[in-house]
């Protein structure tokens, strides 16, 4: 054998070998997943649900929703309420693995160093209006943080009279 193919053929076997076993592997599967998705400017990934009114975002600030209460599902003090269980499902539903918009009101924080937000998915959502609209959270405003508290209320009074969510389910 020529010394120039000594070379080339030991290489190109290895180039045939690693081809073979390229060919042969299992693709990767493509999912797209909303955890490792870009976040839109403005926006920021939510880490994960505390409960119907808390999130937790990807630098571990806490979140506590202006304008609405939901039932108690985590507080180590108070039982579980009636439609929390179903008040913190509908937040996971809405918001796992979400980006989203957060709107300051006056105050910045809450008592627990929690910041206090009105919540915006990329599509616009209003997720603090969903959750009041749909029966999860009942009106809850802290002055001077008042910027929604008619739209919360009438949402409100549509719920209830609809009997929507916990205004049907709870006494």
């Amino acid at each position: 054998m020529k010394p120039a193919l000594r070379i080339i053929v030991p290489f190109a076997l290895l180039g045939l070998a690693a081809a073979t076993w390229h060919a042969a592997r299992p693709a990767p599967a493509l999912v797209a997943d909303a955890v490792t998705s870009p976040v839109p400017a403005g926006f920021v990934r939510v880490a994960r649900v505390i409960d119907g009114d808390t999130i937790e975002l990807a630098d571990g600030e806490r979140v506590r929703y202006l304008g609405m209460d939901t039932p108690e599902t985590v507080n180590p003090k108070k039982p579980v309420q009636c439609y929390g269980p179903e008040a913190s499902a509908r937040n996971h539903e809405l918001l796992d693995g979400q980006a989203v918009r957060l709107v300051r009101d006056v105050e910045d924080t809450d008592m627990y160093g929690r910041l206090l937000r009105y919540v915006y998915l990329p599509d616009g959502t209003f997720v603090n209006m969903v959750l009041v609209a749909d029966g999860y959270a009942r009106v809850y405003t802290w002055p001077p943080n008042i910027a929604h508290t008619r739209e919360f209320q009438a949402a409100q009074a549509q719920a209830k009279a609809a009997g929507r969510g916990l205004w049907g389910a709870c006494q």
